[in-house]
């Protein structure tokens, strides 16, 4: 079963840092990211760009309307993601309490729908 890890933080917190704290983040990423790998469970991983860069549309009175700027404003921001693929939502979690995010902000673990076939 393939599970995104939707990982929610502080936007700005990043750039707060020193850079020693910077390249401390960077190095527990990436080992977080090399252990997926090498367990042969990621999909697809990246970063977003921070939330003023968004572009949102929704459809009102039958009309898209494109507005600047994330959908929710709130405190924490999408901030990135893993896609993986694991047997069951037991060994999700236990992954997912692994990702360095835990340590700053939320990781939200969703089940993919499995795609369609026939």
């Amino acid at each position: 079963m393939r599970y995104l890890y939707l990982l929610y933080l502080e936007e700005g917190g990043w750039d707060a840092m020193t850079p020693e704290q910077q390249a401390e983040g960077e190095g527990a990423y990436m080992a977080y990211t090399e252990a997926l790998q090498t367990a042969g469970i990621l999909i697809g991983a990246n970063r977003l760009q921070p939330s003023p860069s968004a572009t949102t549309v929704r459809l009102t009175g039958g009309k898209s309307q494109v507005l600047d700027g994330p959908y929710a404003d709130t405190k924490e921001q999408l901030g990135g993601y893993y896609l993986v693929e694991l047997p069951d939502l037991d060994q999700a979690l236990a992954w997912a309490a692994r990702c360095p995010t835990v340590g700053h902000g939320v990781v939200e673990v969703r089940p993919v729908w499995p795609p369609r076939t026939g």
